[in-house]
């Protein structure tokens, strides 16, 4: 029988979307849009870092922001209990810059993700670890011959999704669901882990 591993996306399944914080902080509204609402994941970090390159911000000003966050109500108790049973990673896009304070508070699970290229507090540019580098890993842990449940939020989670042997929707905005019925859309940490429980099962 394989063993199982459970794969979770960061931002808006345990912890607070950072651009939307940096946005809601900063007053630049352009800086709310995320993977929830844009696909392409390179289009959508350029226009990132052009906006923080108009404005001015610096990667600590971000980090400031990423300071006063906490993980979502709920978020460190369904994953500590998870952990006691299972393996978890998270795999995410964002940067190993941004995760740190979001990580502590959640008991420092195993997290892979990006990394962003700085110079003197400057962000001028990001390196990808690979290119889609969710699915890419889901497809690893399988070569492993792990059994890999996967959840997430947003478009850049659905080919992790889909490459799992089973996929979650957690607390997913009504256009990500329509587009992908295939995959189960629960909005409650208890639901989500009733589904992984049924999968290992």
């Amino acid at each position: 029988m394989k063993q199982s591993i459970v794969t979770l996306d960061m931002e808006g399944v345990l912890t607070p979307e950072i651009w939307i914080a940096v946005s809601e902080k900063t007053g630049i509204p352009e800086l709310r849009r995320t993977t929830r609402d844009e696909p392409d994941y390179d289009k959508l970090m350029r226009g990132r870092l052009a906006i923080l390159d108009r404005h001015g911000l610096k990667l600590s000003d971000i980090q400031a922001v990423i300071g006063t966050l906490q993980p979502l109500p709920g978020a460190k108790a369904f994953l500590d209990e998870l952990r006691s049973f299972v393996q978890v990673v998270i795999l995410s896009d964002t940067f190993e810059q941004f995760a740190a304070p979001l990580l502590r508070q959640l008991n420092w699970p195993t997290l892979l993700c990006h990394r962003l290229i700085v110079e003197n507090d400057h962000i001028t540019g990001y390196q990808l670890r690979i290119r889609e580098q969710k699915r890419e890993a889901v497809a690893a842990f399988k070569r492993m011959n792990y059994h890999v449940i996967a959840g997430g939020d947003s478009f850049n989670d659905t080919a992790m999704l889909g490459e799992a042997d089973k996929g979650i929707l957690f607390h997913a905005p009504d256009n990500v669901i329509s587009q992908f019925p295939q995959f189960p859309a629960v909005e409650t940490y208890d639901d989500l882990m009733r589904l992984i429980k049924q999968a290992m099962a």
